[in-house]
């Protein structure tokens, strides 16, 4: 105890630390799926891809029949998915964290089955998946 004591602002900068670390895996997530999940839903139909990177990031390779809409723009554009209210949609983007989010944003408005790539577009390349140009 007196060690604690003692050393009050090592100990205090230990924790802060730790919870620093430790607060994006507490953080909500939304639904995830892998390559290998997300093939399986695309090949069973009645699912939309939505591919939220950039527009660079777009134009140098995406998956097939993804409708691109950037995470900044999804907000004000999200009525262009209103008549896929109740399709599965699979979110992709380069390594999932702006898939993630965006899942979350879909999921409050209403989009009951809205998946996250987990690993996003470089997880689908790396199982070796095809994509387009």
């Amino acid at each position: 105890m007196n060690f604690i004591l003692d050393n009050i602002f090592i100990v205090a900068i230990a924790v802060i630390s730790g919870g620093a670390l430790l607060w994006p895996a507490l953080g909500p997530r939304g639904k995830r799926v892998t390559p290998l999940q997300a093939t399986q839903m695309i090949n069973r139909g009645k699912s939309l891809v939505l591919d939220v990177r950039t527009a660079e990031e777009y134009a140098a390779s995406h998956l097939r029949d993804a409708k691109h809409i950037p995470l900044a723009d999804l907000g004000k554009r999200i009525g262009e998915l209103e008549k896929s209210k109740n399709r599965t949609v699979i979110v992709v983007c380069q390594t999932g964290a702006r898939a993630d989010k965006a899942a979350r944003l879909l999921a409050a408005a209403g989009f009951e089955d809205a998946h996250a790539l987990e690993g996003g577009q470089a997880a689908w390349i790396a199982a070796g998946l095809p994509v387009t140009k």
